[in-house]
């Protein structure tokens, strides 16, 4: 099974693994006084839950335009509708009764994929993607405390 399909989303989990780099911050000279948001930012890190939806609107990103060897559609279907708003890769959400599925890569991403907001990211390279993409507020998407 590939690693990426399965990312935390119990809130518990995610402040877990918030909590090593929470606690290396912390042991910096001069870091203890500060709040971890306080600490990343002065470091000018991301929190490990931002890190994965880089990795994850990435992965995305590669599925779709075709730079990994796996056919796209079996991860995602593109909306055929011509829309006016946003940027022309939006993807089809499917309907998702279950909890755990609901955390799969496939159907994590698609809501976040579909808010790209197209005057701040640049679909037309990977990398061009990945500069951008930390450009983007993702506060409405992160459930880290």
């Amino acid at each position: 099974m590939l690693h990426f399909l399965k990312s935390p989303y119990l809130k518990q989990d995610i402040n877990s693994i918030e909590s090593v780099q929470q606690r290396f911050t912390n042991h910096l000279p001069g870091f203890g006084k500060y709040t971890y948001r306080k600490g990343l930012e002065l470091l000018n890190l991301p929190s490990r839950e931002l890190c994965r939806l880089y990795f994850d609107l990435s992965w995305a990103y590669k599925v779709i335009f075709g730079y990994v060897d796996m056919c796209s559609g079996d991860f995602f279907e593109l909306r055929c509708t011509k829309t006016t708003r946003g940027h022309p890769y939006k993807l089809f959400k499917r309907q998702c009764t279950s909890t755990v599925r609901s955390s799969f890569f496939t159907e994590r991403v698609v809501n976040i994929w579909n808010c790209l907001p197209c005057d701040t990211v640049d679909f037309s390279s990977l990398t061009a993607f990945k500069r951008t993409i930390k450009c983007v507020d993702f506060n409405g998407f992160l459930n880290f405390t």
